[in-house]
């Protein structure tokens, strides 16, 4: 019976033994590879683990000052501020001739920028001349047909010059009732054809005089 117990105890030392041994290379494996990093570790990568933390901040600032924008001063606001930073100290005392010569360089300095200004406007527009319209043979009257007018004449004793009555019927917009009237206008006769109790055919033209705007285009009857 002893041997027995004997034989079964030792299948079950064995394993242990395998166990240990086994154990024992892990054992020896792991612990000299948790110690060389400590021992290894350069003395300077410290201070380059610290570097980029102390950069961070720096990067952080540099967008929030391109993200300020840059103030905008008016013209006036600057010279202002000018004459605000302005102590008041006195000038030193000048004579007539002093002031009279600065006076004179100013306006010569004023009129030379002034000649310059207008001789850039000059060929400005020499560069870019107006289109011209094409204006038909015999028509004095700008853009649009001109208006034509048959009347009498009433006058004709100024040169060149007569004076014609439009008579004008029209029916009334309520009543119905036939309106009439008549205006007078000056009319320009080149040759002295036209006389008075003449019925005659005038055009609008451009402005002849301060109270010509018409002009004779025909005579259609003649004063019996």
């Amino acid at each position: 019976m002893i041997e027995e117990n004997e034989e079964t105890q030792q299948p079950d030392e064995t394993p242990a033994q395998d166990e240990s041994a086994v154990e024992s290379p892990q054992s020896a494996q792991t612990e000299p590879e948790a110690e060389p990093p400590a021992e290894d570790a350069p003395a300077g990568d410290a201070p380059v683990e610290d570097a980029p933390a102390a950069e961070a901040p720096a990067a952080d600032e540099a967008p929030a000052a391109a993200a300020e924008p840059e103030e905008v001063v008016h013209p006036k606001e600057r010279r202002r501020r000018a004459r605000s930073e302005h102590r008041g100290e006195a000038r030193p005392q000048r004579g007539a001739e002093e002031r009279s010569s600065e006076r004179a360089a100013k306006r010569s300095r004023l009129s030379a920028s002034r000649r310059a200004y207008r001789q850039k406007q000059r060929s400005t527009r020499a560069d870019r001349p107006r289109p011209e319209v094409p204006q038909q043979e015999g028509k004095e009257h700008g853009p649009g047909a001109p208006r034509v007018r048959q009347g009498i004449v009433v006058s004709a004793k100024p040169d060149k010059t007569i004076t014609v009555r439009i008579d004008i019927a029209r029916r009334h917009r309520t009543y119905k009732k036939i309106v009439r009237s008549s205006s007078t206008l000056h009319a320009h006769d080149e040759r002295n054809e036209a006389n008075e109790g003449d019925t005659v055919r005038v055009v609008e033209t451009r402005p002849l005089s301060r109270t010509k705007r018409w002009r004779l285009v025909e005579i259609l009857e003649r004063a019996r």
